[in-house]
């Protein structure tokens, strides 16, 4: 969780490693994803899993399942 800033909102940062197809480097690729968060609970920093649901708003289309950590 890198935000929690909003309303029923947290943003995740989603990093994953991939390969170069050409030069076989690896290198890391990231996303922002807008989660639904109904209680709040969600801080900074925490490690969280969700899923993808209906859409909340325009970008907001992931619900918070559990915090792992």
């Amino acid at each position: 969780v890198v935000s929690t800033k909003e309303q029923k909102t947290i943003h995740v940062l989603v990093k994953r490693i991939a390969m170069h197809a050409k030069y076989h480097k690896h290198y890391t690729t990231s996303k922002k994803y807008a989660v639904h968060d109904e209680t709040g609970k969600a801080q900074v920093g925490q490690w969280v899993q969700f899923e993808e649901c209906r859409p909340f708003s325009k970008t907001k289309k992931w619900r918070l399942t559990n915090i792992v950590k």
